[in-house]
């Protein structure tokens, strides 16, 4: 089984088909992104993130959304928004090889830090990130201001 990791930075017309294929794995992940899924990723793209998608025969399997960016704290840090894996397929090394090249790209862009945050409900998920090296370093507190 041939897995290959695509970086969502081709031309317009194949970002779109890659947030199609996209969509529905994402959105188990983040149910209540907006209906106009594309234009929203877009514009989170405009703003620095990224989107990479670890596929089989073009199906995704895993995708990760991320950012690089300085902080006073953690100098410059490589941030995971997202990183989920098709249900289907979890246990078959998707997500592990996907955080592996989070990680391999975090390093060849010289990031000091790389993390992420998980909702406190996720366990199945703390537990992977425990096995992957990954330590809960700080709390992240937020509050919803809508």
């Amino acid at each position: 089984m041939n897995r290959d990791v695509h970086l969502l930075q081709d031309d317009e017309t194949t970002i779109a088909a890659w947030l199609r294929r996209a969509e529905n794995l994402h959105r188990t992940l983040r149910p209540a992104l907006p209906a106009d899924y594309e234009g929203y990723l877009r514009k989170m793209f405009s703003e620095g993130a990224c989107m990479a998608i670890l596929h089989v025969a073009n199906a995704p399997k895993a995708l990760a959304v991320y950012r690089i960016h300085h902080t006073t704290f953690q100098g410059l840090r490589f941030f995971v928004d997202d990183l989920v894996t098709e249900e289907a397929a979890r246990g078959q090394g998707f997500g592990s090889a996907l955080l592996d090249w989070c990680v391999g790209k975090a390093r060849a862009g010289r990031c000091d830090t790389f993390a992420l945050d998980s909702g406190v409900q996720r366990t199945a998920a703390h537990r992977f990130y425990f096995r992957h090296g990954l330590v809960i370093r700080s709390f992240a507190f937020s509050k919803d201001i809508r």
